[in-house]
């Protein structure tokens, strides 16, 4: 029967244009959205650091942010030169299913994206080690930057069990260069991981340089799950709705006088997206931390329905 329903949305998918349930234009529009958009918590966000910041040069390091992102989203070009390496987290309900061949698809569909937005061509050429050492050269075609492994995950029963909900997030090169994930001996005090934290956002935040930031944290058993949960925070997390831990980090970054663009202000952080897995009966906590950049987190999504699929 499972067989019979993915042939038949398959079907439906390709013969009868159903075009905004079609993974491929959906990856597509999502890489598009994601890499040439603010989300709304972000626009929103960057509204209340004008409201607070009282260093002029710093106001105007914001509104011209602002400005970008309204033209990039106007004119559908990219928030920032570097338009990111694709990341996908796909969230599962608990009665859904994949449609056939929803890897290929996505894959296929971020290509696309990345075509027409244009991406940034930075995928080298070679084998292994050439790679590495970066001797062939790039490819000229942004679609040769391939996304990172795919990341799954549970959706929530309450946003629909027939669902699969796609989150298409752009990492870009240089809030990867001042991220880490490693670990920290927490000696049974929360507030050791958060000493670590602020500690090490405050020496790698002036050194990002495209403030204000928004540090992205994940707290795990592993490292790997550690940077999971952070990919998670950046999807999940919203700025207008922070808990306490969230805004106390953020409280302490404001209060460095690093500012945007690194000129000084009150503004440094416009939030913080913190998530917190299981952890083990162990004397080490392991935590991934990402200072998003100026426009960052770039993050878009959609939902696939099986009841749309068959109707």
């Amino acid at each position: 029967m499972k067989g019979s329903r993915l042939f038949l949305n398959k079907f439906i998918l390709k013969n009868h244009g159903k075009e905004n349930m079609d993974p491929i234009n959906q990856a597509k529009r999502a890489v598009i959205k994601a890499s040439t958009e603010f989300r709304e918590d972000q626009f929103n966000a960057y509204q209340r650091a004008l409201g607070v910041e009282t260093n002029p040069l710093a106001s105007w390091v914001l509104e011209l942010l602002v400005e970008n992102a309204e033209l990039a989203r106007k004119n559908k070009v990219p928030l920032c030169d570097d338009t990111g390496i694709p990341h996908v987290l796909v969230e599962v309900g608990e009665d859904a299913f994949l449609p056939a061949n929803f890897m290929g698809d996505m894959r296929e569909g971020i290509k696309a994206g990345l075509r027409e937005l244009p991406g940034r061509p930075m995928a080298v050429k070679g084998d292994d080690i050439e790679r590495i050492e970066q001797k062939k050269g790039l490819y000229d075609d942004p679609g040769e930057v391939l996304s990172a492994p795919f990341l799954f995950d549970k959706l929530d029963p309450d946003a629909g069990s027939e669902k699969v909900r796609v989150h298409v997030l752009m990492l870009g090169g240089g809030p990867e260069i001042r991220a880490s994930t490693y670990r920290v001996f927490h000696q049974r005090d929360h507030q050791e991981i958060w000493k670590h934290v602020t500690g090490w956002m405050a020496q790698e935040i002036p050194r990002l340089g495209c403030t204000p930031c928004i540090p992205a944290i994940g707290v795990g058993r592993t490292h790997f799950e550690a940077s999971s949960l952070m990919l998670k925070a950046m999807a999940y997390g919203n700025l207008d709705v922070q808990s306490e831990l969230e805004e106390d980090i953020t409280k302490t970054l404001n209060s460095l006088d690093i500012g945007a663009l690194n000129i000084g202000g009150y503004v440094t952080a416009l939030g913080c997206l913190i998530n917190i897995g299981p952890q083990r009966a162990s004397g080490v906590r392991i935590l991934s931390m990402r200072p998003c950049c100026c426009v960052e987190p770039r993050v878009s999504s959609f939902d696939i329905s099986n009841s749309e699929f068959i109707s």
